[in-house]
């Protein structure tokens, strides 16, 4: 099997199919995209069917995670706090204020009626996305500089069932939701997929690699798997 790496969604398998009599795409059940298409047919009709699609995609890919659950004065990420307040409204709404999240919540509703919590799931992905623009490109260069470990560049996304990854040409995708981690599993993440760049696998030789940057990486990884990736 082959793969195709969008900015959005990120790493989505392309399984070629003599059964196939079109491209599909559906969410596998890791999370990630899956694309399955005709033996010959060429790789920019799944690339179209993505531009198409987004929306859908989006949709599918939010059903398929379990959302996480809303709690006035929860913490956000590493510096904000959601905050409800009462309103005469007949609407809730959300919005980022500051280090705030403020949700104005009319009679009768709270962060579990339906419809609200997405609401507040967009505002979340806002501000777990500005925190992690500016936190985590400056941990990942600084962690490269550590251990001696190139990358060509680094994007974000949120629609994927994986924390990171690393694509041939040492493009490193990382998760926004990253920021809900402890700051050791983030460094954890980082310095794994620091590694790939110079071993595409999970060889002998790339878990030593992991483990010269980071010797409590067994710890570090365990912990990871008690972690979900979506928002």
């Amino acid at each position: 099997m082959s793969t195709i790496t969008d900015e959005e969604f990120g790493v989505i398998t392309l399984r070629r199919s003599a059964k196939a009599s079109h491209v599909r795409i559906r969410v596998a059940p890791d999370g990630r995209l899956r694309a399955s298409l005709p033996l010959y047919a060429p790789v920019f009709l799944v690339k179209r069917l993505i531009r198409s699609s987004r929306e859908q995609l989006r949709a599918m890919m939010a059903e398929q995670h379990t959302e996480e659950t809303f709690e006035h004065g929860m913490q956000i990420g590493k510096s904000h706090t959601l905050i409800v307040r009462p309103t005469t409204l007949t609407r809730p709404s959300a919005k980022r204020h500051g280090q705030q999240i403020i949700v104005l919540m009319p009679p009768g509703m709270d962060l579990e009626s339906l419809g609200v919590a997405r609401i507040v799931r967009d505002v979340v992905i806002d501000a777990l996305r500005i925190e992690a623009k500016s936190y985590l490109p400056k941990r990942l260069a600084f962690l490269a500089e550590k251990t001696d470990l190139t990358y060509e560049r680094v994007r974000f996304s949120h629609a994927s069932g994986r924390w990171g990854s690393c694509s041939s040409n040492g493009t490193i995708s990382l998760n926004i939701a990253l920021m809900k981690l402890p700051f050791e599993l983030i460094d954890y993440v980082l310095i794994h997929e620091l590694s790939h760049t110079v071993q595409m696998n999970h060889s002998e030789a790339f878990w030593k690699l992991v483990e010269t940057a980071d010797p409590a990486y067994k710890i570090h990884r365990r912990d990871l798997k008690k972690e979900t990736p979506s928002i």
